[in-house]
């Protein structure tokens, strides 16, 4: 699927009276999590208990 076409995907689920914010929320979160996915796909992804220990770092 090209970028163009998850675009109109995802404009094309959000209601009708979606404001410009709503959409390039929407677009941001598909578009980060696309690059998760394909960077988990390549091996590049962290284990979930490294994940937490990172977290707990973060959180103090």
């Amino acid at each position: 699927m090209t970028t163009k076409q998850m675009a109109h995907e995802v404009i094309d689920t959000l209601p009708k009276n979606a404001s410009m914010d709503d959409i390039m929320h929407a677009l941001y979160v598909r578009a980060k999590c696309e690059k998760g996915d394909k960077e988990i796909r390549e091996g590049r992804g962290i284990a979930h208990g490294e994940a937490v220990k990172k977290m707990r770092k973060w959180v103090k």
